[in-house]
């Protein structure tokens, strides 16, 4: 897919593509030993951020990658102007995860579910253990942490939280009738802050769709995610419960220049045009929330969709067809209209044979930004497979995410693909929208400001 959503944005530097140093090659510190090494300061060192700007990796010197040794390997910063792992350089792994806020829970525990959270993520994304650990505490009481993370690295570890828009309306009970704005923040909502609408071809699961709050955990290594998400809500018991979670390998954008294009699992390349980290005008104008209530300026909204592939009937489609149907070439990555993979695509070129070189239903020239006023979305997408069903075809396809300052914005693109020639070969079967607040700050909790 070239991308229904184009852009992405960095925040934080994190390990570049590349060959790997002595120095990285070396064994890396356990999670215990780093928390000697660190002490208790490691998860706030500062992010500067000025208007939109680039945040800086919590690295004692340079990008991961870049030869730094030490403790402070890996450990991206979780304070700053913009929650982290938005504009971080695409990492490895996903694991996304949505929760609904119990029929017995109000305010109050909404508050104290982000407050531990927030705690919880600092130690988290600092490649530290939770509390006393898995080992440490009491013999006869449940560990503070789950202790599968032991051994391993922080791995850049982000960790990004949203709020759906449910927490802002009545809530159904179960017995009959309604509660009344249960969580007192009707009046902070946000008036851009819309559902997002049916759109063509839409055949989503209520079993993974929409959610109270979410969690997205990005890492470089697959475990360090999952025991993220595992400790979240094995804390969020009593107040919140998970209702549907997804794993994603392999990114299929990429949200810095030093990033190579990845590919999807239709073998193109794929965020080809995304926004950049490094691109502190376009995040201003298109990603980070710039009005509205306090609490959401300088942060984003959110939309995830599980975009299902049938890539039996792909895998048997000639590559001729394949490369009309996404406007690209499948081996650079280039726009039919010539060039390379970042030469702009010419949507007047014509062919000899007759026609314009890039088809007018090709997915590159229904998504691209000129013919959508403009509108670029950051996308942070990943692949995910679900095993297979009994006809012996794959589950498989993009959970993509993108992040905008407006959800309006990819409403818009999403209503211009409505004639894409690849809606043949995929189906939209979960999708989400939340608004994620500013970054935090020292002593912070995520979101404080919507409550202050």
């Amino acid at each position: 897919m070239s991308d229904p959503t184009r852009p992405e944005l960095p925040q934080e530097p994190h390990p570049q593509d590349g060959p790997r140093t002595p120095e990285e090659s070396a064994p890396q510190p356990s999670r215990r030993a780093l928390f000697g090494m660190l002490g208790g300061g490691a998860a706030g060192l500062a992010v500067g951020a000025a208007a939109g700007a680039v945040a800086n990796s919590a690295l004692a010197s340079g990008p991961v990658g870049s030869g730094t040794a030490g403790a402070t390997r890996g450990v991206v910063a979780f304070e700053g102007a913009h929650q982290a792992g938005i504009v971080t350089p695409a990492q490895d792994r996903l694991h996304f995860a949505s929760f609904e806020m119990l029929h017995s829970a109000g305010r109050d525990e909404l508050i104290s579910l982000l407050r531990d959270w927030t705690a919880a993520a600092r130690e988290l994304t600092a490649g530290r253990d939770i509390g006393s650990g898995a080992v440490d505490g009491p013999p006869l009481a449940p560990p503070d942490d789950t202790g599968e993370a032991q051994g391993l690295s922080a791995s850049n570890l982000t960790l990004t939280f949203g709020l759906g828009r449910e927490l802002f309306a009545d809530r159904s009970l179960r017995g009959g009738g309604t509660e009344a704005d249960p969580f007192g923040l009707r009046e902070r909502m946000p008036t851009s802050f819309a559902p997002l609408p049916s759109f063509a071809f839409d055949l989503l699961d209520p079993a993974t769709t929409g959610g109270d709050l979410c969690v997205q955990a990005c890492a470089d290594d697959p475990q360090v995610a999952v025991h993220a998400i595992r400790n979240l809500s094995r804390i969020a018991m009593g107040r919140a419960r998970i209702v549907w979670s997804q794993l994603g390998f392999g990114r299929t954008s990429s949200t810095s220049q030093s990033q190579e294009t990845p590919r999807n699992l239709f073998g193109f390349k794929d965020g080809t045009a995304n926004v950049k980290a490094e691109e502190t005008k376009a995040l201003a104008q298109h990603v980070w929330v710039a009005d509205g209530p306090e609490w959401i300026r300088g942060g984003s909204y959110l939309v995830a969709r599980k975009i299902a592939m049938t890539i039996e009937s792909w895998d048997r489609t000639t590559l001729q067809e394949q490369e009309r149907v996404i406007g690209r070439t499948k081996g650079e990555g280039g726009p039919l209209s010539g060039g390379g993979e970042f030469t702009e695509p010419d949507f007047a070129r014509t062919r000899t044979s007759g026609g314009t070189a890039i088809d007018i239903a090709a997915h590159v020239r229904l998504a691209h930004p000129s013919k959508n006023h403009g509108i670029r979305l950051l996308r942070r997408g990943y692949n995910y497979v679900d095993g297979n069903n009994p006809l012996g075809q794959l589950g498989a396809g993009l959970f993509f995410i993108s992040y905008q300052s407006d959800p309006s914005a990819f409403v818009t693109v999403q209503r211009a693909l409505k004639t894409d020639a690849l809606n043949e070969y995929i189906r939209h079967v979960g999708s989400g929208l939340w608004a994620v607040p500013r970054g935090v700050g020292s002593g912070e909790f995520v979101g404080q400001a919507l409550f202050d």
